[in-house]
């Protein structure tokens, strides 16, 4: 298997938002978002996998180091053989790379977080960094777009982050600010144990509006931030807010029902949302 097969063999293996949208790329820009992203998979799949935390910390820092030595002309791994080709082109940098991980780094050290801003800079690091690197590889002239990936990193891993409460618990992890759950009285044994009826309450539900709101208000302001003039081009990270968007309301539709399932939406109703994004430009 080459590289290239390796890498794309990944990204459709996810079942990912992410890969509809880049069926829609040009095969150069396709190429890159997919090694990318394959690198991104694989780094989170060392923390999602991998039971033993002193393990998982061991193989990020075997992805740290690799990650060097494929900068300095000395790649390894099937992932970075696909990458470094594409990293001039597009201006994929070590540091992008290292926030990745530092992220991951972050699930492997911590299950809380004590506060908003706590929980931005891990969002910053797993999904604002991601967001940068794809919005360049789309195509971005203007510096606001910068702005705007970050932003809609932030609301598409807050989207994530309420739909996976459930599969988070079951890891012993709640990314949903301490100060959040104290605001809305909702104590963290409770969504731990998910014990029947599952944890849930009218507490519980006024705290999952409460994060839906502030991501949808996240979706609005990414959306205003981009220039018209990158528009067309961002048009796949507008196919992923859509998809995430549309997500995010099934979960509203299921009364926040994440505890005791993984609300997802269908492979064909992700691939119509793209079709209907690249089509009508927004």
């Amino acid at each position: 298997m080459s590289p290239e097969q390796y890498v794309q063999d990944k990204a459709a293996k996810s079942g990912s938002s992410f890969y509809y949208a880049f069926l829609f790329l040009p095969a150069p820009k396709r190429a890159a978002i997919t090694a990318f992203y394959a690198f991104c998979r694989e780094v989170d799949d060392v923390v999602d996998e991998t039971s033993d935390p002193s393990v998982a910390a061991v193989k990020l820092a075997w992805w740290r180091k690799e990650a060097s030595s494929a900068f300095a002309g000395q790649p390894q791994h099937p992932v970075m053989l696909a990458l470094m080709p594409h990293c001039a082109t597009y201006d994929i940098r070590l540091e992008h790379l290292t926030a990745v991980i530092d992220g991951c780094q972050m699930d492997l050290e911590q299950t809380r977080f004590l506060d908003y801003p706590g929980l931005q800079r891990y969002c910053h690091l797993v999904a604002g960094v991601v967001g940068e690197v794809a919005s360049g590889i789309f195509g971005r002239t203007h510096a606001d777009s910068i702005g705007y990936a970050h932003k809609l990193g932030l609301a598409m891993q807050l989207t994530n982050i309420i739909r996976d409460v459930g599969d988070d618990a079951r890891r012993g992890r709640i990314y949903l600010p301490i100060s959040e759950l104290q605001q809305f009285d909702v104590k963290a044994h409770e969504i731990l144990l998910r014990k029947s009826p599952w944890g849930y309450s009218e507490r519980f539900t006024a705290l999952m509006k409460f994060q839906a709101e502030r991501a949808h208000r996240l979706y609005d302001e990414a959306f205003a931030l981009l220039p018209e003039a990158d528009r067309r081009a961002q048009k796949p990270g507008l196919m992923m807010a859509n998809i995430y968007r549309a997500l995010l309301r099934e979960i509203e539709a299921e009364n926040f029902r994440v505890l005791e399932q993984r609300i997802a939406l269908t492979p064909v109703r992700k691939l119509w949302i793209a079709m209907r994004t690249n089509w009508a430009g927004r």
